[in-house]
């Protein structure tokens, strides 16, 4: 099969490798594609922890395809189910997954990309900010993951405030029910405006889904008394530093809002997949990218450079 390596910081090469075999209670997925998540980018720089070169299609852990082959003991899965898999050297042409790990797409979703890692995350990370309706919700950067809370949350009855740098974000958090957007480029300009928009009291809940210092802090600034700072984003690039005082001050509930739970991750992609299958969300205008394996390493750059109107990119086999 063919299976992307990375042989070294922003280096990509496609090879062919023996097909993998399933194991006990495993299951091989023919992948019809992977998603690109913004975790890739570390390990594509090239930190001083990196191994190089990976192993085949290591890194893509956000693939769906078609089980055509099952381990010994497997009876929750055949070959021929259409699956998301929670796997994690999905960029190729197949990956194995626990069959545990695999979530069966309904005919409904037949034809359609389902990336379940990150939309279960998504999910996920709603359960856990305890949205409700009347609530005011700031959610701080529009992305992939920004623009369905945003429409999780309004569908909640929330009021979201949608605030992103680029004018295409804030254009789709609109779309996705922003009551509010605000352009992330002054910091106290920002803070004025949500205490304007608020009359003063803030947001009940403020989720930070960017994964950098500025935006963490404005996060902090804008949650209310009592309120809840869920941290969405991913901090990769090193530690951070928080206005302790102001959090304690505030009496904040703060949440880390990233699973490492199996089973919870799954729950999220279980989620997902009903709310898709039945129209209540539908993420397909956030796929702006699609590239073939052999390009991985232009869909990694998107990823990092965020040119205009890009939001999700897919690699397909």
């Amino acid at each position: 099969m063919r299976a992307a390596v990375l042989e070294g910081p922003g280096r990509v090469s496609v090879k062919i490798v023996d097909r993998p075999r399933p194991g006990p209670g495993e299951v091989r997925v023919k992948l019809e594609g992977c998603g690109v998540c913004a975790s890739n980018l570390t390990p594509w720089e090239g930190p001083e922890w990196m191994r190089f070169p990976t192993e085949p299609g290591a890194l893509g852990h956000e693939g769906w395809g078609m089980v055509d082959a099952v381990g010994e003991g497997v009876e929750s899965l055949s070959p021929g189910d259409r699956v998301a898999a929670l796997s994690f050297k999905a960029y190729g042409e197949y990956d194995i997954a626990d069959a545990k790990a695999a979530v069966k797409l309904p005919e409904a979703l037949s034809g359609r990309p389902f990336p379940g890692e990150p939309l279960g995350c998504a999910f996920n990370i709603f359960r856990r900010s305890a949205i409700g309706a009347g609530q005011t919700v700031a959610i701080v950067g529009i992305g992939f993951l920004g623009a369905i809370l945003t429409r999780l949350a309004t569908d909640a009855g929330a009021r979201v405030i949608a605030i992103s740098r680029r004018p295409f974000s804030l254009d789709l958090a609109r779309r996705f029910g922003a009551a509010e957007t605000i352009a992330m480029d002054d910091h106290r300009a920002i803070v004025e405006r949500v205490r304007a928009l608020t009359g003063g009291r803030l947001c009940d809940r403020v989720i930070e889904a960017v994964g950098k210092q500025w935006p963490l802090d404005l996060a902090g600034e804008i949650v209310r008394e009592g309120g809840r700072l869920v941290i969405a984003g991913y901090h990769q690039d090193g530690p951070r530093q928080v206005n302790m005082q102001m959090w304690n001050w505030k009496g904040l509930d703060v949440v880390n809002a990233h699973e490492r739970d199996p089973e919870v991750a799954l729950q999220g992609v279980r989620e997902a997949v009903a709310a898709v299958a039945s129209g209540r969300l539908d993420p397909g205008a956030l796929y702006t990218h699609v590239y073939p394996l052999e390009r991985l390493g232009e869909a990694l750059d998107a990823t990092r450079d965020r040119p205009d109107g890009f939001l999700k990119a897919l690699v397909t086999p």
